[in-house]
């Protein structure tokens, strides 16, 4: 599997769990004191992220981070 479409796997499981909690991108990227844009490429799959963000992200959201890896 090549980086874009890890990416966009990331990024879709990204907005599921944050639609899942009723928060919006300006929200999370409150909550996790990154960028409203960075939130929308990373969804998108536009942008890879650190590790260290995917953790932050799903700390936030109160999800299992194995939630955005598995099958990968």
């Amino acid at each position: 599997m090549d980086e874009k479409s890890i990416n966009q796997i990331l990024g879709s499981r990204l907005k599921t769990c944050r639609l899942k909690k009723h928060l919006t991108q300006a929200q999370l990227a409150e909550k996790v004191n990154l960028s409203i844009n960075f939130i929308g490429m990373v969804e998108r799959g536009e942008r890879n992220t650190k590790f260290s963000n995917v953790y932050k992200l799903a700390h936030a959201l109160d999800c299992n981070l194995e939630d955005f890896f598995k099958g990968l």
